[in-house]
């Protein structure tokens, strides 16, 4: 394709796909006929010069007895396409790709359908040609599940027989860009929520400290049976065990044991006087 335009900016590509014809030696022609002729040897020699410096050595060698420009190019031609058989087997192998190609969850839409026109441009240069509705078509029903909204309206609102394949890559990416952008505004508004959650976290777990206060922690005392503290977390200060506080401890290893109350408060009031 690439040489073909080549020879075409030339003005040489005429001249390759017709040929020219040699008149016979014998054969009388007029002035003006041989200044044609001389200027259709020129372009034909031309053009076999640019085929000559456009392959690699094994190409040239295929190509260095062919007497024009229509000859080497049909060498060349059957050289890098085949025969015919090889030609169908290669066309085989190309619809299977372009039946079976389906775009991936984190392939971009604008890859996906470069990658459905190079498949479609493989088929038409080996002699299958694809119509821009067919690409239409393909393109729409192997979209990503992101896309099946889009998908039906374009498919209900559009003429996919006359739609191109421009027209629906912008309506894709621009489906695409919008999608793209509220996953961004929720994936914000999540971290947003997490951060929160970890501040208030952080500052209960500031505010809730334990201690012998009487706020926090196991209560430790001698009688204060008021407070919220369940009753099984409160924790004696004389045999350091649960469940019971030290005015009405009975062990053995507390210095009021078996005292009575009042002997245990006398006691108290005497220390602390």
């Amino acid at each position: 394709l690439q040489m073909k335009t080549l020879l075409g900016s030339q003005s040489l590509w005429d001249i390759v796909e017709k040929g020219f014809q040699e008149p016979e030696e014998d054969e009388d022609q007029s002035v003006a006929e041989i200044a044609t002729l001389e200027k259709t040897r020129v372009k034909d020699k031309s053009a076999l010069y640019f085929l000559y410096n456009a392959v690699d050595e094994s190409g040239f060698e295929k190509i260095a007895n062919a007497a024009s420009s229509k000859e080497a190019w049909k060498i060349l031609e059957v050289a890098h396409k085949g025969n015919h058989r090889v030609r169908q087997i290669r066309l085989q192998t190309l619809r299977g790709e372009f039946e079976c190609l389906k775009m991936e969850d984190k392939e971009r839409v604008s890859e996906y359908i470069t990658q459905v026109e190079k498949l479609a441009n493989q088929l038409g240069r080996n002699g299958e040609p694809m119509s821009a509705s067919r690409i239409v078509e393909k393109i729409l029903r192997s979209l990503t599940d992101d896309f099946e909204s889009i998908a039906c309206v374009i498919e209900e609102s559009k003429d996919l027989s006359i739609l191109s394949v421009e027209e629906l890559a912008g309506s894709l990416e621009a489906h695409e860009q919008r999608r793209r952008k509220m996953k961004d505004t929720l994936d914000q508004a999540l971290q947003a929520q997490l951060d929160l959650n970890e501040t208030r976290n952080t500052q209960g777990r500031r505010s809730g400290g334990q201690g012998r206060g009487d706020h926090g922690g196991r209560g430790k005392g001698r009688g204060d049976h008021g407070g919220s503290q369940p009753r099984s977390e409160v924790e004696c200060y004389k045999c350091g065990k649960l469940g019971h506080y030290a005015k009405e401890c009975r062990s053995a290893n507390c210095y009021n044991y078996e005292k009575s109350e009042a002997e245990l408060d006398s006691g108290c009031l005497n220390n602390s006087i």
